[in-house]
């Protein structure tokens, strides 16, 4: 072996190091109960962690992964102030037409990325529930990268256990988990945005969000092992039964619509009176766009109306149905 190979053998293992370092702190980070900065945490180091092993996989197969401009037959690469080369950060890396990551699992990252740039500039909290499907993709997707990209061995899963909980998922927690009023505004912008442009098909993907269903399980038999949780296969009987019997959190954001929208419906049901003015003097009146009462979501400088507007404002016409010309 060559004294260069040697040297980029050796670039290659200790980003590989520290690739797996800093995802096994992001996870450990996550899971410790005495941490508040959980979810800050776990996206700057995920993201770090998944750099540093695109960097390895672009090492090991003689890509060039630094900033540079072409002059002629020459490179002249870009530095900081200091002399140090400026590599690719992990958009660029997922931009490459050589990055080895796929479709689904390369938007679940760039939804970290773009999540980083909402927090990184202020304080942020209670977002640890709602993207934690989003979290456990990003790992199951690393993990599985590593192994394959490089060697089984590297793996993590081997070192991570299932934390244990506390606290049971209610009906009204899973309902909550599935509202993003609580979230800052502009987190929950930035969600709703970013859902909205990729396809159903990509949204449900586990590559993109890992959702799983905990159920209470006793074991059927006196020295039957009891695990905590039981993975069934996803075309099983058991598991077609679980998902038309019980409501599980996949779905995308709730139904938006438009103003124009809640017009049309209103009049298709017979208060032809009710028009854009009258809406209007009702949202206000309630205060309907205030975040808080989870009403809508603003999304790229349009507000949209969630389900929950919509009953209101049903409710509000059908006490006002001779105002508003319906034949009762």
């Amino acid at each position: 072996m060559t004294k260069r190979n040697r040297k980029v053998g050796s670039v290659k293992t200790e980003l590989l190091t520290k690739s797996r370092e800093a995802m096994l702190t992001a996870v450990q980070i996550f899971n410790n109960p005495n941490i508040q900065f959980k979810s800050e945490s776990y996206i700057v180091l995920s993201i770090i962690a998944w750099t540093y092993l695109l960097h390895a996989y672009f090492k090991g197969n003689k890509i060039e992964y630094r900033y540079y401009e072409q002059h002629g037959q020459r490179k002249k690469f870009d530095k900081t102030k200091r002399g140090a080369y400026k590599f690719w950060e992990l958009e660029r890396c997922l931009n490459d037409a050589s990055c080895p990551v796929d479709n689904v699992a390369k938007s679940n990252l760039k939804f970290l990325i773009g999540l980083r740039h909402e927090i990184e500039h202020q304080m942020t909290t209670r977002i640890d529930n709602y993207l934690s499907a989003r979290f456990q993709a990003c790992c199951l997707n690393f993990n599985e990268s590593i192994k394959t990209l490089f060697d089984e061995k590297l793996g993590i899963d081997k070192h991570l256990s299932f934390s244990l909980q506390f606290s049971t998922l209610k009906e009204e927690h899973v309902n909550q988990l599935k509202e993003f009023t609580d979230l800052p505004k502009h987190i929950s912008s930035f969600i709703n945005g970013f859902d909205s442009d990729i396809s159903d098909e990509e949204y449900n993907d586990m590559r993109y969000s890992y959702r799983v269903l905990y159920i209470p399980k006793s074991a059927n038999h006196k020295g039957q092992a009891d695990k905590v949780i039981e993975f069934l296969p996803a075309n099983s009987p058991e598991a077609e039964k679980l998902n038309k019997e019980y409501v599980l959190i996949k779905e995308k954001e709730k139904p938006k619509y438009l103003p124009s929208k809640i017009i049309q419906i209103m009049q298709e049901d017979g208060f032809v009176k009710f028009k854009q003015h009258q809406h209007t003097q009702l949202w206000k009146l309630k205060d309907a766009k205030n975040i808080n009462k989870g009403f809508g979501v603003l999304v790229a400088k349009t507000w949209y109306w969630y389900d929950a507007w919509l009953k209101e404002v049903k409710g509000h016409c059908k006490a006002n149905a001779v105002a508003y010309g319906k034949n009762t």
